[in-house]
């Protein structure tokens, strides 16, 4: 459920309006790539654990392997991630609960921020609980929402096919499918047994890989593609063109309540990760004022950064969760394997198949797609 929850999130809300001018079937394709390196790279990840300590995260690891200096620069590529998600999740988050309720977009945040902050606080087990109830819910409204949204679709929309464009939201799809910060904890609260993590990382990574599938297909064949180009110029979520193509007040409303479910699941997921990040990095202990300083720190900089702009929401998901996404969650566990299995000659319990070659081509893929991502937005 952390794993599920934790993919689960802003991505899906935003995956619809930058793809949409890809179209539903390269979309899949993409969707299909992001999933299989991410649950590739989780698995590297689940290696890397194994050698570390009980308590470990990233930034020992990159400390370990990559020296101070690899070390500072993680410092600075995981913050910008995960306080570029957490915005993310914030913004759109509290669009959501000023949307259900007449609001300011401000006190939405706060509000949400409120209620579900104080999980992260209490730790893994609290959001695992919590997470829980949240994919449960994700799951009625999503059914719901399929059921109510099936009558709507135009297939029409769904004959799209622009093939050079897909690679555009490469990197937030690959991060849609992000977990990784929660691995090291999970790691420890599954008792370091390779078994069991793994197939939270296959289970928990597939379960939002269809629900993505069944989403995207139902937005892009609902929305005309000129409503999802808008909601691109806008940075809004997929919910609002939603609105606007369809007459039906429910599709609205259970898109709304989707979207809660999602957003707050994966906003559990992320800053439990950032917690212990940071209790790694600062060598703060998990006592009662222990974390409370470290919530203070997730927390008090994500609101403030986001009531800046309202267009944030896409915004941080692209270029910092997608960018940032890519580096973090792709590329450096393929580099710390390296060096720990053909330098440190380092052994395991547990080993991702595939030798040199596997991690060759993975570094290769997330590369790749992090170029042609770049490429596009420069033209």
């Amino acid at each position: 459920m952390i794993v599920a929850g934790t993919c689960i999130g802003a991505g899906a809300l935003g995956l619809p309006v930058l793809t949409g001018d890809a179209g539903f079937f390269p979309s899949l394709l993409l969707y299909l790539a992001c999933w299989l390196t991410m649950a590739c790279t989780g698995l590297l990840y689940l290696e890397i654990c194994l050698w570390m300590g009980p308590e470990a995260n990233i930034l020992s690891m990159a400390g370990r392997f990559l020296g101070a200096v690899g070390k500072g620069v993680i410092w600075f590529v995981y913050l910008y991630l995960f306080y570029s998600l957490t915005v993310a999740y914030v913004v759109g988050s509290g669009g959501v609960v000023s949307g259900l309720m007449p609001m300011p977009h401000w006190l939405g945040i706060l509000i949400f921020m409120l209620l579900f902050s104080p999980f992260v606080y209490f730790g893994p087990r609290a959001v695992d609980r919590a997470n829980g109830l949240l994919v449960g819910g994700l799951g009625i409204a999503y059914a719901a929402f399929i059921a109510v949204g099936l009558t709507h679709v135009n297939p029409l929309f769904l004959e799209r096919l622009e093939w050079s464009k897909m690679w555009l939201a490469a990197p937030v799809v690959l991060t849609s499918f992000g977990y990784q910060g929660t691995l090291p904890t999970l790691v420890d609260y599954l008792r370091r047994n390779p078994s069991s993590v793994r197939k939270a990382i296959w289970i928990g990574t597939s379960l939002p890989l269809i629900g993505y599938v069944i989403w995207e297909w139902l937005i892009l064949g609902i929305v005309p593609p000129e409503g999802l180009q808008k909601a691109l110029q806008l940075g809004q979520t997929a919910i609002i063109p939603l609105k606007e193509a369809v007459a039906s007040r429910w599709v609205f409303v259970i898109g709304q309540f989707f979207a809660f479910f999602a957003l707050t699941s994966s906003y559990l997921g992320v800053t439990l990760g950032m917690r212990d990040f940071l209790a790694d990095g600062f060598k703060v202990k998990k006592t009662i004022s222990g974390r409370l300083f470290l919530c203070l720190l997730i927390f008090v900089p994500a609101f403030v950064i986001s009531l800046t702009d309202p267009r944030l929401f896409l915004l941080a998901l692209k270029y910092g969760g997608g960018v940032g996404g890519v580096l973090l969650l792709g590329i450096l566990p393929v580099m710390l394997v390296w060096i720990g299995r053909y330098r440190h000659q380092l052994e395991s319990v547990y080993r991702m198949k595939g030798g040199r070659l596997s991690l060759i081509l993975l570094a290769c893929v997330v590369l790749g797609m992090l170029a042609l991502s770049v490429v596009g937005d420069f033209k």
